[in-house]
């Protein structure tokens, strides 16, 4: 007898491919009817009820945005989108998790963050990366084996950091061709994005890359080095040109934060091409982190405000990766929603907490998100009952403090060894 998602996979998968092909933009009503059918568990209920009104208002922002992602994106990569992250990452992965979970009585993620390599072709004041060591690296196999048994969870989203991760942009285009029904994301600077990398993008479907920039080019520049602006904007436009889907990220701290929460800095990252933006906050990690560039509270409430300003009245879709654990129930790590290894294949609770007791080259992906750091995780999950102070590092120290102890978890960073009892004590003032 067929699973339910292998008769996704056949008949109704071929239902919703048909609207791609045929007159996209007159079947918008039928494709979010299919994604309904597919849906079987109402997970994102009040999101369609949401966009049918949206559909029925051409002014409306999001009509807006809905419609360009079907002008704007190749048809051959909108179609990997939706059998890709609509119905394996968005609906039958946690639906997945949810089984595993129970199961196996410990968080099961949906999206797994790992870092290729640590080597990087920059050297970015505040990037966690700058403290590593350059030689480590995950291998082809460990990437290919992290991705085989993540499938085998239900996860089907993988996101690489680094180091600069198109360092080793052949073995990712090699993995997202071999696993064609996952969906692969990239956090670049975009210097090494050219033509011949853009085609070959095109030609598996299932790999999208989000630019690094800080602002203009001057406060890009500050952070990255002169030059580095206008290669990532270079990069946009060889992006938009292929008509691939592509979005921005952006690091906000006390120097940018007027300039990256300005409507035209917004309106900037729009006419060049991208349909998503994510914000994340500097953090101080490593022990000669410069700590003036935490955000103060007045300034993270800035952020706050014209996040949500901005998908109000834009058409690109935002993430605050700090300011919106309302949305989410607070903070998604520790497997809860997402994980990260390292480049030295040290598993952490977060891409922002440099502890761990496990190493992926030494054990498999399950029991490291059954390990003591991951399970104190699950235990203290929400860390705060107030959602918007979601984070264990910045918003509870404490927090992060007694798990770290009770774990027994040590330090990852590559060349400082950070205690996590000068981490937090940087963190206190801040949230």
């Amino acid at each position: 007898m067929k699973s339910t998602r292998q008769i996704v996979s056949t008949y109704v998968m071929k239902q919703g491919l048909n609207y791609i092909e045929k007159s996209p933009l007159e079947n918008l009503n039928n494709i979010l009817n299919w994604v309904r059918k597919i849906d079987t568990k109402n997970l994102y209920i009040k999101t369609y009820d949401a966009l049918e009104k949206v559909l029925q208002d051409k002014d409306n922002n999001w009509n807006i945005y809905i419609r360009s992602l079907f002008e704007d994106i190749h048809p051959q990569v909108l179609k990997k989108f939706l059998s890709n992250f609509i119905v394996n990452t968005l609906i039958f992965s946690p639906q997945r998790a949810k089984v595993y979970s129970e199961r196996y009585n410990c968080n099961i993620p949906n999206v797994i963050l790992m870092d290729p390599t640590t080597k990087c072709n920059l050297k970015c004041i505040g990037c966690w990366a700058a403290e590593y060591d350059k030689s480590a690296s995950l291998s082809f196999d460990d990437l290919d084996r992290i991705i085989v048994q993540g499938k085998e969870l239900g996860i089907y989203m993988y996101i690489y950091s680094g180091g600069e991760p198109l360092v080793r942009k052949d073995d990712l285009i090699k993995l997202a061709e071999k696993h064609n029904d996952c969906t692969f994301l990239a956090f670049t600077n975009g210097t090494l994005v050219d033509e011949v990398f853009a085609k070959e993008l095109l030609r598996v479907s299932n790999f999208l890359l989000a630019i690094s920039i800080e602002g203009y080019e001057e406060e890009t520049d500050m952070r990255r080095g002169e030059g580095t602006y206008s290669k990532a904007i270079k990069a946009m436009d060889i992006l938009k040109k292929y008509k691939l889907p592509f979005g921005f990220s952006t690091c906000y701290h006390s120097y940018n934060v007027d300039v990256i929460g300005s409507e035209e800095y917004t309106d900037l990252m729009i006419e060049k091409g991208c349909k998503f933006g994510w914000y994340f906050t500097y953090m101080p990690l490593g022990k000669d982190a410069r700590t003036e560039l935490m955000v103060s509270p007045e300034q993270r409430e800035l952020m706050y405000h014209k996040v949500r300003e901005f998908r109000a009245t834009k058409p690109i879709f935002l993430i605050d990766f700090w300011n919106d654990g309302e949305y989410s129930g607070g903070c998604i790590a520790g497997g809860r929603t997402y994980m990260h290894i390292n480049a030295n294949g040290d598993v952490e609770p977060c891409a922002f907490i440099h502890y761990s007791n496990a190493n992926i080259k030494e054990v498999s992906l399950l029991e490291a998100l059954k390990s003591p750091l991951f399970m104190q995780y699950k235990m203290n999950q929400p860390f705060n009952e107030n959602h918007l102070r979601p984070c264990p590092l910045l918003d509870n120290p404490d927090k992060l403090k007694q798990m770290v102890h009770e774990s027994g978890a040590k330090s990852t960073q590559f060349l400082d060894e950070e205690s996590v009892d000068d981490l937090t004590d940087k963190c206190r003032d801040i949230g």
